[in-house]
């Protein structure tokens, strides 16, 4: 019975790809679900063989902790050089937006707390 390796729901096209080319250069044999029309399924990568799937989830463990290794490295270079977003930065591009998510976020914490202490009096 085929297993779900992988569900493609916010998965990057390249960590997509990247298991599907370690997938066909390890041999595991797998097939991929589309998509769904109206955004039920978010679609798949599945591993045909009951055989083969302690050895693809080996695999896809290694292949996430290397993928984690490169994001922190990356992410410290891009700290390091200065070109990391942060908030002050994303203050300075974009205020407007800033603004707006910030006033977004006190409004509903404030309704949050108004509303029982409104209809519980």
């Amino acid at each position: 019975m085929a297993k779900l390796l992988l569900n493609l729901r916010n998965v990057p096209d390249d960590e997509a790809d990247e298991v599907r080319d370690w997938l066909k250069d390890s041999g595991i044999e797998f097939y991929e679900t589309e998509p769904s029309s109206w955004g039920i399924s978010s679609g798949g990568i599945w591993i045909r063989e009951d055989a083969q799937i302690a050895r693809a989830k080996a695999l896809m463990a290694e292949y996430q902790a290397q993928r984690r290794q490169r994001a922190q490295a990356d992410r410290a270079a891009a700290r390091s050089d200065g070109s990391a977003e942060t908030f002050a930065s994303l203050l300075r591009q974009r205020p407007g937006y800033v603004l707006g998510v910030l006033v977004a976020i006190i409004g509903i914490v404030a309704l949050t707390l108004a509303l029982p202490y409104l209809f519980l009096r």
